[in-house]
Order: structure tokens, then C-alpha cells, then sequence
């Protein structure tokens, strides 16, 4: 297929996936009523790309941000995960719909009770205090809780796979330190110099080439005014791609699972009608089956509650927004705890969508009218299959995932363009996510038939007003940025 081909084809699938995509960069935050009650286990967004830091294009980046809507100064307690729950990046490399190869995330808290003497000279007690440090943050012993993770592959179905253990390929060790969030300039004199010295190189067993890895806080990497998008679109759709502002999240932080792994140990037998890789993946988390309440808490900052069970998913992300402004608000809790395989009990949500008809009332006084094409099968082989000869697998099983063809050249971040393939560059969004892609403009646009042949708002250039500034992202491993800092000094 030619570059000019691949680019058409491509661009037909943005009407399809952005239908998960709408309204907002942001992608499943409090999406359903459940997991508003588990803010730890509730994932934000989902990347997945081919790195584009230089010397690193035989790798996947794949990262995902959970915890939403941080507030930096959130203390004394900050942004911990919790260690009841495992964090899960599935990929589906032959097209099934069903995981061949996953990998866990196991948080674990380490607790070291801190004291301080108090009283008269003799007769001091000693006394726990009830910050998380004492001093310089960077110094293990002023810290008295902190979070190790642990990194499990699993070849096979999730929960009765072959089950192996990464390593740091530096020390041989199974476990790995989170870094502590950014609490501020007094206890952190240069966190970006204490964040980076939790990039680890992981020896990934079945893979020949390390990864890298990194579990931390990151500045969230997306705009988007989440107040006007939720207030029926209160946006102006056709004023300035900038002219809002930063966005809600501007001053907000997430916590990432950012993972790079070659790409030869992602690629199975999935190819596309040309004979390139596709990868298809999705994040999840789960919690164990039972929870009680533990009416004595232990003393050493664990056992508020008691948990056991089979593990249960309650968290699930791929393509953005689907669950927030695609999934109807009684089906919510419902998607969360779904497996792709499974997403034919969700069919009607795609040929037959709302978002369309729900923009052309709120927009309506800029002309919007939705395209009235039912049901809408072009959607459905777009937003569930992939596209023809550019990141459909032969033989695809329809589900809801985010899709990747790794053999499109990177782009470089300096030339970068936003919009993806609606602007040209071919390695953003459909083809994967990075997270420079705006796929808020691109979803409004096509939403209201920027792809169709007879929509009245083929051409109209639908905007929320909010864009990021690419220089805000790293051009390095784990690309976001350093998260704002709770006090500045």
C-alpha cells in the first residue's frame, strides 16, 4: 500500500475510533459510578506508540496513567497506589481479542516508623510524627512510607497463564522503588534529577533486548476543560484551537505505568493485508473479590481493610473515551469489568451512537448537523477491527482496543503534528496514541462528518479551544513531564 493509500485509509478510520475519543482529551476520568469510589484503581489514559526518542525506534512505548486529578499539594498522605490491586497492560498480538501477553504491575508499601524525641532532657518520649518525610526526600531514612513495585509477565490468558518475573538488568533484583510524589521544593532541591533515577533498564524474560520502566507521578499530558465539555460542550466549537485557556488540568498530576519493550517481543502472528505487524493492547486493574472493613487497624500504617478472593477487574481503558461519552450510563460499570471478546454486547452504542445527535442540539447555533447514516457499519469496522492494510490484523475478532502497526516510521517530536492523521503525520492517532495527539479536535471534527462525502460539516473546523504545548512533553523515556511541584519552595 502506498504512503498516500495508508494516509486515506487511515483517515477513514478516525471516524470510527474517535467515536471513543469525543470531547475530550481526557479519557475515563470518574467515567462510572463505581470506580468513583476507588480513585487508586481508576485509569485515566492509555498510550501506546513507537518511541521516538532517538536510538530507541526498535521499541513500544506503552504507558498507563491511573489515579486521576491530582491536586499536587494532596498531602500529608499524597498519591499512593493501592497495594491491594494489580495494574495490568494486556497485548493481543494474533488478532483473537484475547490477551497473549500481559503484563502486571504488583505495588507493595514499605513502612519505617519515623520518631522524633519529645520532652525534658531524661525524659523523653519518643513519638511518631505524621509527615511522610522529615528531611531531604531523597534520603531513605527521612521517608517512613514508600512503594516498591514488582513487574510479572504472563504469557497466555491473565489469570492461568505461564507467569515470569522482570528483573532490574542492572542489579538482578525482582522489585523496583516508585519514586515518592513531588511534594515540593523544600523536600526535593531537583525532583526531575530524583524522578529519572527511577528509569530502570528491565530484563524482560523472552525478550533478548532490555526495557525500560518507570512507575511514578508525571504532569498529565493532555488539555482539555473538563468543567465546559461535562456542562453540555459549554464551548465555543468554532473560535481558536487555543483560545480557552490551558484547560482544567493544566495544574494536575497522574500517576504512570510507563513501560518500553522491543518491538519484536510485543509482534505475534498479527499482520495487516500488507504483511505489517499490528499490535492491539488495553489497561486494566483489579481488585480482590472481597473487601471488609477492619474495625482495629494495625498500628503500622496497613490493615484498614481485609481482602481475599479471586481478583476482579474493575478498571478498564483502550482507545480513548469510550466509556466516559460512548457507553450509555447504565451500562458503565458494566464495561469496566469487560473483556474485548466480549464487546458484541455493545455493538449498538457504535452503529447506532449518540454523540452525534447529542453535538448537533448542543451546536446548533453554529450549524451542526449530525450525519444520519444507520447503522453505522463503517464505524464499526473502523472503531472495532482496525483498517485495511494499515492496523487490521487478518482475521480480526471485532473489540474495542487500542491499535498499533509499528512498522510506520516514528516522527520526530519537534515535527510532530497534533492531529495526527487528520494533519498528515501518519505514526499519531488512530495508528496508536502519543501523547501529543489531540484527539479532541480530531474527534469533534469527524464526529460531525469531517470524513463523510455528504455531511453539511465536512469542512467545519470544530475545536474545544484547548491545546497543549508540545514543548510541556519529554522527548525522552517516559516522555511526560515532571510533575508540578505541591510547594514551590
Amino acid at each position: 500500500m502506498t504512503l498516500i493509500a495508508k494516509r486515506s485509509a487511515l483517515a477513514a478510520a478516525v471516524a470510527g475510533l474517535c467515536l471513543g475519543a469525543s470531547l475530550g482529551n481526557a479519557s475515563s476520568h470518574r467515567e462510572a459510578p463505581f470506580i468513583t469510589e476507588m480513585p487508586k484503581v481508576d485509569g485515566t489514559d492509555f498510550y501506546m506508540f513507537r518511541s521516538y526518542e532517538t536510538g530507541r525506534e526498535g521499541f513500544v512505548t506503552l504507558i498507563a496513567n491511573y489515579l486521576p486529578l491530582q491536586d499536587a499539594y494532596g498531602g500529608p498522605n499524597y498519591f499512593d497506589l493501592d497495594e491491594d490491586a494489580i495494574y495490568e497492560i494486556h497485548i493481543d498480538n494474533d488478532g483473537d481479542a484475547v490477551e497473549d501477553l500481559t503484563f502486571r504491575f504488583e505495588p507493595e508499601d514499605r513502612f519505617n516508623d519515623i520518631q522524633l524525641a519529645v520532652g525534658d532532657t531524661g525524659a523523653e518520649e519518643m513519638v511518631s510524627v505524621p509527615l511522610k518525610n522529615i528531611g531531604d526526600a531523597t534520603v531513605d531514612g527521612n521517608v517512613q512510607a514508600q512503594q516498591q513495585y514488582s513487574v510479572k509477565i504472563i504469557r497466555g490468558d491473565r489469570r492461568t497463564g505461564t507467569v515470569q518475573t522482570a528483573t532490574n538488568a542492572s542489579t538482578g533484583m525482582e522489585s523496583f522503588d516508585k519514586p515518592l510524589d513531588n511534594i515540593g521544593g523544600k523536600s526535593f532541591a531537583d525532583y526531575a534529577t530524583y524522578a529519572d533515577g527511577h528509569i530502570y533498564n528491565i530484563s524482560i524474560p523472552g525478550c533478548s533486548t532490555n526495557g525500560r520502566v518507570f512507575v511514578g507521578q508525571r504532569k498529565e499530558a493532555f488539555a482539555v476543560n473538563l468543567g465546559e465539555i461535562f456542562d453540555l460542550v459549554n464551548t465555543n466549537p468554532l473560535g481558536a484551537r487555543d483560545g480557552e485557556g490551558p484547560g482544567d488540568l493544566a495544574d494536575k498530576n497522574v500517576t504512570s505505568f510507563a513501560l518500553e519493550v522491543p518491538t519484536t517481543c510485543l509482534t505475534g502472528t498479527a499482520v495487516n493485508s500488507g504483511g505489517d505487524p499490528v499490535i492491539g493492547a488495553w489497561t486494566t486493574a483489579s481488585l480482590r473479590q472481597a473487601r471488609v472493613l477492619n474495625p482495629a487497624p494495625a498500628a503500622n500504617g496497613k490493615g484498614a481493610t481485609v481482602q481475599g478472593g479471586a481478583y476482579t477487574q474493575v478498571s478498564r481503558l483502550g482507545m480513548p473515551l469510550v466509556n466516559e461519552v460512548v457507553i450509555g450510563l447504565k451500562d458503565k460499570d458494566r464495561f469496566n469489568a469487560s473483556e474485548p471478546k466480549d464487546d458484541g454486547q455493545f455493538l449498538t452504542y457504535v452503529t447506532h451512537p449518540t454523540l452525534p445527535e447529542l453535538l448537533e442540539i448542543l451546536f446548533s447555533g453554529a450549524g451542526a448537523e449530525a450525519p444520519n447514516t444507520f447503522p453505522r457499519n463503517d464505524l464499526v469496522t473502523a472503531f472495532l477491527t482496525g483498517v485495511d492494510g494499515v492496523n487490521k490484523p487478518v482475521g480480526v475478532t471485532a473489540s474495542e482496543m487500542l491499535r498499533l502497526n509499528p512498522a510506520i516510521a516514528t516522527t520526530p517530536a519537534g515535527s510532530q503534528n497534533d492531529l495526527g492523521v487528520l494533519g498528515g503525520d501518519n505514526a499519531g492517532f488512530p495508528n496508536g496514541r502519543r501523547p501529543v495527539d489531540d484527539t479532541v479536535d480530531a474527534a469533534l471534527r469527524v464526529a460531525m462528518g469531517a470524513l463523510t462525502s455528504d455531511a453539511p460539516n465536512r469542512d467545519t473546523p470544530f475545536t474545544d479551544g484547548v491545546q497543549l504545548d508540545p514543548a510541556e512533553l519529554r522527548t525522552t523515556f517516559p516522555y511526560l513531564a515532571t510533575p508540578v511541584a505541591g510547594s514551590p519552595n
